[in-house]
């Protein structure tokens, strides 16, 4: 359920799939039971037709919207496979004798300038640039070369033909244009395409990186925290993003809570920012894992360029970017967890990394939890609502019902208590359509995909 900004009531998704086939999740990943076959990204294109997910096998699967149909107009959230490629392979670091897992990390679209769409796409080490095209049409009748593909001797020609494009199935080709290696030591985390169309940014946790989506030998080093003796290290990097609209101007998060806001125009080498957002800590709710709640694991600006958003493990924040001194809005996602915290450092689901997204006019926000929860807030009317992406409740045609955590004392109906939820299912990477009320969320190996109910 997600609020309407526009007369205040409720929105409710509904699980938008072909009437008589099974739920994208399950096509998707029929019957996926190993790790590569968890999604690690998912990302819409500027149109919202493609849908772009990653994996940590390497592979890069896009679906592809249908066109509204005549018998169900209200359905335009159908989405079926496109197009699959393998993007990474898995490598070998003979110097420093480190495995480079395959893992795709991060994909982020560059806008369509022709028929063919183009794809960042990065695991730890190495960024590729794809191209996807699509071909109806081959050529037939050449002089020198039979229709399989054998050349044939020239002294056996003896006439010219011209030769002719003939109809063929439709074949959608994935081919990599630019591959953009070794400027980075450690992990990337972040990849963010300038509002130039020219150049992009690369962030691992010490260092990011400036490149041009034409030159693959070379980049330019913009920002480097690492310190001369790496025991002085107290914060690392830990997302990073170009502003929508100003080309001179990005921002990275780090470890600490904190995200600084840098202008290319000031100097070459960005370590002074220009501007610093940071939040005091309140004291009542110091722990001893302060610092490790506190962390962004994402950030993210707004569509107007005038906001941004940060998730930390607890909370979404909302910041004005002409306010550095406290967010103008803070969402709790699952402040029920605050007193779980110890058992959630034991089993490692502390570091967990939890991405946010926009809706396309920026009035509402989303971001994932445990159990298959996701969350929504509505920035204007201030409501939210918690729903849950699983098989059992996500049929064909099926509205999403809202669900509620209890905390203590007495257990509502359809409530769950907060000791029951499942912390191996969680959702950490969500996207929204740019321009419909079309959602994508990925619970570990199955991908979701919900519509406005608009009847």
């Amino acid at each position: 359920m997600i609020v309407c900004t526009e007369s205040g009531c409720v929105r409710h998704f509904v699980c938008c799939v072909k009437s008589g086939t099974r739920p994208l999740s399950i096509l998707r990943i029929a019957a996926a039971t190993q790790n590569t076959d968890i999604i690690s990204t998912v990302e819409f294109n500027h149109s919202g037709e493609l849908l772009a997910t990653g994996d940590k096998g390497g592979r890069v699967v896009i679906f592809q919207q249908e066109p509204e149909s005549k018998s169900q107009p209200l359905c335009r959230g159908e989405y079926n496979v496109y197009s699959t490629f393998q993007s990474h392979e898995p490598e070998f670091d003979y110097l420093k004798s480190l495995e480079i897992e395959e893992k795709i990390n991060k994909i982020r679209w560059l806008p369509q300038k022709n028929a063919a769409h183009f794809l960042l796409s990065t695991n730890d080490k190495t960024i590729k640039l794809w191209k996807i095209s699509e071909r109806d049409k081959r050529p037939e009748g050449y002089n020198l070369k039979e229709e399989d593909g054998r050349y044939r001797d020239p002294n056996s020609v003896t006439s010219l033909r011209v030769p002719v494009l003939m109809p063929m199935d439709l074949m959608v080709e994935a081919s990599p244009r630019r591959v953009f290696a070794n400027a980075h030591t450690y992990h990337i985390n972040s990849i963010s395409v300038n509002s130039d169309h020219e150049t992009y940014l690369s962030a691992d946790d010490l260092r990011i990186n400036l490149w041009h989506l034409e030159i693959t030998d070379r980049s330019f080093n913009i920002v480097d925290i690492k310190p001369a003796n790496m025991e002085e290290l107290t914060e690392v990097i830990t997302a990073a993003e170009f502003h929508p609209n100003q080309c001179n101007t990005f921002v990275y998060s780090s470890s600490k809570g904190t995200i600084r806001l840098c202008d290319m125009r000031a100097s070459a080498l960005c370590d002074q920012h220009a501007k610093l957002f940071e939040e005091p800590e309140d004291p009542n709710n110091r722990s001893f894992f302060s610092e490790i709640i506190s962390s962004i694991s994402d950030v993210k600006f707004s569509h107007s360029g005038r906001y941004m958003m940060t998730r930390d493990y607890l909370s979404v924040k909302i910041w004005d970017l002409n306010m550095e001194t406290r967010p103008v809005e803070t969402y709790q996602v699952h402040e029920y967890l605050r007193s779980k915290l110890c058992s959630l450092y034991e089993n490692d689901c502390i570091f967990d990394k939890f991405e946010c997204c926009w809706n396309g006019n920026d009035s509402v926000v989303m971001t994932g939890s445990y159990n298959n929860f996701f969350r929504m807030f509505d920035r204007g009317y201030r409501q939210d609502v918690t729903l849950e992406a699983s098989r059992e409740n996500s049929k064909p045609r099926s509205v999403l019902k809202p669900r509620k955590v209890s905390t203590g004392g007495k257990r509502k109906k359809d409530e769950i208590s907060v000791d029951s939820l499942d912390f191996n299912k969680k959702i950490l990477h969500t996207a929204w359509h740019p321009l419909d009320n079309i959602i994508a969320v990925a619970t570990t190996n199955n991908l979701y995909i919900f519509q406005e109910n608009l009847n």
